[in-house]
């Protein structure tokens, strides 16, 4: 049974941080690593891998294809849900995957930190997943979400904030998921990401601070403009929640003071 009273919090807790977001943007919203990982080893793992059953998307707004996620970690370690819940990181356990590949561990544990959800995602060709921006998944949030490809072509493109980013196979990128975001896959093959949620610390806070200031990694005050306005109606509409409903007209109205 659904919690209405819980989804409308939670809702009212999204508005607040899309409105935030979209006015007051990091100046470093992704960096790419300065090491990489073994391709030939990651490869590995990842057939091993391909005898579990991928899920489904669990937000089919975002992109609605199957064979999508396979949890490598999960809350309490079952292999039926890939949610990557939020201040749970306790409750967060090793799916039977994980014993299987231990490269994809040994990668894992070299970020010296604790971690919430650690999946393979899985992007055929041809496909999109669709722009959208996530709650508390930046650096600001005491978080960092961490994108390794596993397998990957020339055509494939992470688009942050309209910036078009291209990662490659054994590469380490954190991007900001606060911001829009969406993924590409205009090649012939498919892509295949480990993807890890960290939780910050002071290894983390060195790293990422040796690559870009402290400072830009923090919002920085923004005007509002009709294109972040448009960009938070898109986002609302696409949830499809009727609690979105008067907060996408008060913006609709207020775009309007625009033209």
């Amino acid at each position: 049974m659904v919690d209405f009273k819980i989804m409308y919090t939670f809702s009212k807790e999204l508005i607040k941080k899309y409105e935030y977001m979209e006015q007051n943007t990091p100046k470093t919203g992704y960096l790419l690593f300065p090491f990489t990982f073994d391709v030939k080893a990651l490869q590995v793992d990842l057939a091993t891998c391909m005898k579990f059953n991928f899920l489904e998307n669990y937000v089919p707004t975002n992109y609605a294809g199957k064979d999508y996620i396979l949890p490598l970690r999960s809350v309490d370690g079952t292999l039926d849900s890939a949610v990557a819940t939020e201040n749970q990181a306790s409750r967060f356990k090793n799916t039977v995957v994980l014993d299987e590949c231990p490269y994809f561990d040994e990668v894992i544990n070299s970020f010296l930190c604790d971690k919430e959800a650690v999946r393979l995602m899985n992007l055929p060709a041809g496909k999109i997943v669709n722009t959208h921006i996530d709650y508390n998944g930046g650096y600001e949030d005491g978080i960092f979400r961490v994108h390794i490809p596993v397998i990957t072509n020339d055509e494939v493109f992470f688009i942050l904030n309209d910036e078009r980013l291209q990662m490659r196979s054994g590469e380490a990128w954190y991007t900001n998921i606060n911001l829009p975001h969406g993924v590409e896959n205009n090649g012939t093959t498919h892509r295949v990401h480990l993807v890890i949620d960290c939780i910050r610390n002071d290894w983390s806070d060195e790293l990422f601070f040796s690559l870009a200031p402290k400072e830009s990694f923090f919002p920085s005050k923004e005007e509002e403009s009709p294109e972040t306005l448009q960009r938070m109606i898109d986002e609302f509409k696409n949830h499809q929640n009727p609690v979105f409903y008067e907060i996408i007209a008060e913006f609709e109205e207020k775009l309007k003071t625009f033209k």
